[in-house]
């Protein structure tokens, strides 16, 4: 564990709904360490995707400050956040939003279009991330001739195409039988300590928090 790559201060987050405000988070405050493997567990509604979104730069706060490498995320542009969020976050979702009509190889390849990378260079970065998800052999199948395990393990491949710091996971095995989620957990363990990514995990799953270096609990938008 090394120095803290994420600091949250004083954060609030509430909605309006017509006149009404509606709290979500409240006075949260948080330090990650660079090479942290966290799981925010909590009952539905306390706040917890709402949390990885304000960190990952999707959603922004009522107040507060999110300091990411001493860069306060909270102080970007919407334009500025877009290339932040470009290579600094891989996102893993619950529904790993494949391209159909695109193959494995090409899914992870897309977001990489956005980089500066030449072809040669996006083709070699998706081939590699795909390598490192045990798929270097299925790369050119398509996502309906691939398990739901499989189809995540793309997913991931494409969140880690970029290189990111830190992985964002929303409920990744929440869709996956036992054996599959078992082998998911197993490869974000390894890039975890392997590739000492920073992951942040939403999850309920018990077996999945395990995993984990460490858990802290939302509970009505605070912090247990």
């Amino acid at each position: 564990m090394e120095s803290a790559l994420i600091e949250i201060v004083d954060l609030f987050k509430s909605y309006q709904r017509d006149s009404l405000e509606i709290p979500v988070l409240r006075n949260i405050s948080l330090k990650i360490a660079e090479g942290d493997f966290l799981a925010f567990m909590g009952p539905s509604g306390s706040g917890k995707t709402t949390l990885l979104n304000l960190i990952a730069g999707i959603d922004k706060p009522t107040s507060g400050k999110i300091l990411i490498a001493d860069t306060d995320i909270t102080e970007l542009s919407e334009t500025e956040l877009a290339v932040w969020r470009s290579h600094n976050i891989g996102f893993i979702f619950q529904f790993y939003n494949l391209i159909p009509v695109l193959t494995a190889l090409e899914n992870v390849e897309l977001p990489l279009i956005l980089t500066p990378l030449s072809r040669k260079e996006r083709r070699s970065h998706a081939e590699t991330a795909l390598e490192v998800v045990g798929l270097g052999e299925r790369m050119h199948h398509f996502p309906r001739q691939l398990s739901g395990g499989q189809e995540q393990r793309v997913a991931i491949a494409r969140a880690i195409a970029t290189d990111p710091a830190i992985l964002v996971a929303d409920e990744p095995t929440g869709d996956l039988d036992k054996v599959s989620a078992e082998e998911v957990l197993e490869l974000m363990h390894r890039l975890n300590r392997e590739l000492n990514k920073t992951i942040l995990m939403v999850t309920h799953d018990p077996r999945a928090a395990e995993r984990a270096r460490s858990v802290r609990n939302l509970d009505k938008g605070e912090l247990a």
